[in-house]
């Protein structure tokens, strides 16, 4: 299967990096290429695309194979960035895309098992050598704890009764697949909540899928590490999909863009704290209508951006 993945918001976060032919920059999130191929398009140096997906990796590769040596490949996290450029004998950046969207191709790949829409076995490993899988968190998880992920990754407020359904399905026999993981959240949410608001079991897969990879987890310290990467006048954009990482990228940007935090009635700064980045973004941006007419998967995404100080 083609590993395709449509670049959200592709312009406006690439726009933010000013890209320079002496330029070095990372695609935390390689995907399918699309960013990258857009910085590389304009010119930089050196393009450092970092995925823990093996079948990313290899795919952006081919696709971006007329960049030569200016592409460098990782298979790792994003969030070990500070390593893979000690390694790379990079010290600092001048730029950073992260595009924290499942890709098409990993939800279209039924035997990823990130889908609801397909049977598969329950997986959505982002990186397959990733011990933990769907299956262990729905078949391991006591009733409290799949209900505490359901609701504060998925936002669920069926979350409690969902979970009460799936411990007593697995009591009579093992959950192994996507499919018989959906008829149980369907059977748990009330006919009338079914009929509003998307797919019934959309938000317990994307609460599954977080927990899974450890997504919210990683993601503010993360950030932190890429503004750290960053040369003065380097830009990061980062692309969110949900409003938890939303939050978490916002409350971390707002952070970082602080200055002294001093009591309101001390007469100097005794903290010497100085901001870290400045936030070129007040609100998010959010895709057009075109966009949204072209891919409707692009509806939740909102970008957000920092220039490193």
């Amino acid at each position: 299967m083609e590993f395709k993945h449509y670049s959200v918001l592709l312009k406006e976060s690439v726009d933010y990096l000013n890209v320079s032919a002496d330029g070095i920059y990372a695609d935390a999130t390689l995907g399918g290429g699309g960013h990258s191929y857009e910085i590389l398009s304009r010119g930089a140096k050196k393009l450092i695309g970092i995925d823990q997906d093996r079948d990313a990796i290899s795919a952006a590769s081919k696709r971006l194979e007329d960049f030569g040596d200016k592409l460098i490949t990782v298979n790792r996290n994003f969030s070990e960035i500070k390593e893979i450029l000690d390694e790379l004998g990079i010290d600092k950046i001048d730029g950073a895309v992260m595009d924290l969207g499942v890709s098409s191709y990993q939800l279209d790949n039924a035997e990823r098992g990130f889908s609801y829409m397909h049977d598969a076995p329950l997986d959505m490993r982002m990186n397959r050598d990733n011990p933990k899988s769907a299956y262990d968190v729905v078949n391991g998880y006591s009733e409290g704890e799949l209900t505490k992920i359901f609701y504060e990754y998925g936002e669920e407020k069926w979350s409690a009764r969902i979970a009460k359904f799936i411990v007593e399905k697995r009591n009579e026999q093992e959950i192994k697949t996507t499919g018989e993981l959906t008829e149980i959240i369907k059977a748990a949410i009330p006919k009338a909540a079914r009929m509003e608001g998307g797919h019934p079991a959309k938000r317990v897969f994307q609460a599954i899928r977080i927990e899974v990879n450890g997504e919210l987890e990683i993601l503010k310290q993360a950030v932190s590490d890429f503004v750290d990467a960053l040369k003065p006048g380097g830009a990061l954009s980062v692309i969110t999909f949900h409003s938890l990482e939303d939050r978490i990228v916002k409350k971390t940007f707002k952070e970082l863009a602080q200055g002294c935090t001093c009591p309101k009635n001390f007469p100097v700064c005794v903290c010497g704290k100085t901001p870290a980045v400045k936030v070129l973004t007040t609100k998010p941006i959010l895709p057009s209508e075109k966009e949204l007419d072209e891919n409707s998967r692009s509806k939740s995404a909102k970008l957000r951006v920092v220039v490193k100080l």
